[in-house]
């Protein structure tokens, strides 16, 4: 049975599962002191409200720096790992695409151009990289700082914090309109970059044949064309994620201003103290970053779907020319003799089989 992109990608990471798993340990740290630093000024502001002190002051101050500190050091852990482990995915993939090819009949290349091979090989084995690397680190941030934060949201304020989350789901459903038009998009400029490549590669390597033939200027109009396309092709995918993260980080800061417009109120009959009041906005403003970065992240997995596919195409064919089961190695010193062929006919790739032939090829040992 075919396997998702996600079995894939988890497949990837299956060698790397220790390093991935300290570093999206790292990330919940984070999170845990990003929950715990804004109750901290919110103690300190209820307190000094009560006993206004500059000892106190500093106590909450070095405590906030120590824990921002820490919070730091942890981020920087889990990013090193977390990166680290797409660099070890990028280079298994191009040992593996080099050495599947080495294995190949000629017909294959035939078939599939140096220079679409070659952006496989590269582009969309970078594009994996960044969806290992990032865009986990992303997802695994933006989950940890919902489940972390929301409940102790929902401890300071049920109403406030149900106000701040209601655009959330406009969000999500944005974000679902948007998904397939960008995967297509992404799709198009992949395909576009392997054509130029593939040109490119050609050229270069005919480059004694295009001068000989005076070639230049049609080679150069071909050249123009592909450009052209490729162009067009990332300006629409530019306009259309141009479009989704700007309405995304809007929709998200609208959470910040249904708490700034609710809150005076909560403070005013008493429900919900000035603390309690800057914690909040903390929280919202923490929740804010992540949601508008899913954005990026949703280039990043599209980006990194089309190229599992455009790899795995070559992972999974199968060479047409395979030694039979039954094979068996013979030293070159021990071969003698000669080969006879008669009535011989050949074909091209993806061409009909010639109707002449019934060639024989005859060995014989002297």
């Amino acid at each position: 049975m075919a396997q998702s992109n996600f079995q894939r990608l988890i497949s990837y990471l299956r060698p790397h599962w220790k390093i991935s798993g300290i570093g999206i340990f790292a990330l919940l740290l984070v999170n845990g002191l990003g929950v715990l630093i804004p109750l901290l000024i919110r103690d300190g502001i209820d307190t000094l409200q009560v006993t206004f002190s500059f000892a106190r002051i500093t106590q909450y101050a070095g405590l906030v720096a120590l824990l921002a500190s820490v919070m730091w050091l942890f981020r920087m852990a889990s990013r090193t790992l977390l990166f680290g482990v797409g660099r070890q995915v990028e280079f298994t993939l191009k040992q593996r695409i080099f050495e599947h090819l080495l294995g190949m009949e000629p017909a294959y290349f035939a078939k599939n151009t140096a220079g679409e091979l070659i952006s496989r090989a590269t582009s969309d084995v970078d594009n994996i990289r960044r969806l290992l690397g990032f865009a986990i680190l992303s997802l695994a941030n933006t989950l940890f700082a919902y489940v972390l934060t929301i409940p102790v949201m929902l401890s300071l304020s049920v109403r406030l914090t149900l106000l701040s989350l209601v655009i959330y789901p406009v969000m999500l459903v944005l974000v679902g309109l948007f998904s397939d038009r960008l995967r297509n998009q992404q799709l198009q400029v992949q395909e576009t970059t392997s054509r130029l490549s593939d040109l490119i590669q050609e050229d270069m390597s005919g480059i004694a044949l295009i001068k000989i033939y005076g070639q230049a200027a049609n080679e150069r109009s071909a050249f123009d064309d592909l450009n052209q396309e490729l162009l067009d092709a990332n300006l629409t995918l530019a306009r259309t994620r141009n479009t989704l993260f700007p309405l995304l980080g809007g929709l998200a800061s609208i959470s910040l201003l249904l708490i700034l417009a609710n809150g005076a109120g909560a403070i005013r009959d008493g429900s919900l103290s000035v603390g309690d009041f800057v914690a909040l906005l903390l929280y919202v403003e923490r929740l804010v970053f992540p949601t508008a970065l899913l954005g990026f992240t949703i280039t990043a997995y599209q980006r990194g779907e089309v190229s599992i596919d455009r790899v795995e195409a070559i992972l999974t064919s199968q060479p047409q020319v395979r030694n039979a089961p039954n094979s068996r190695s013979i030293r070159v010193s021990d071969l003698q003799g000669r080969l006879d062929a008669h009535n011989l006919a050949y074909g091209y790739p993806d061409a009909p089989p010639p109707c002449f032939g019934g060639g024989e090829l005859y060995g014989a040992t002297r």
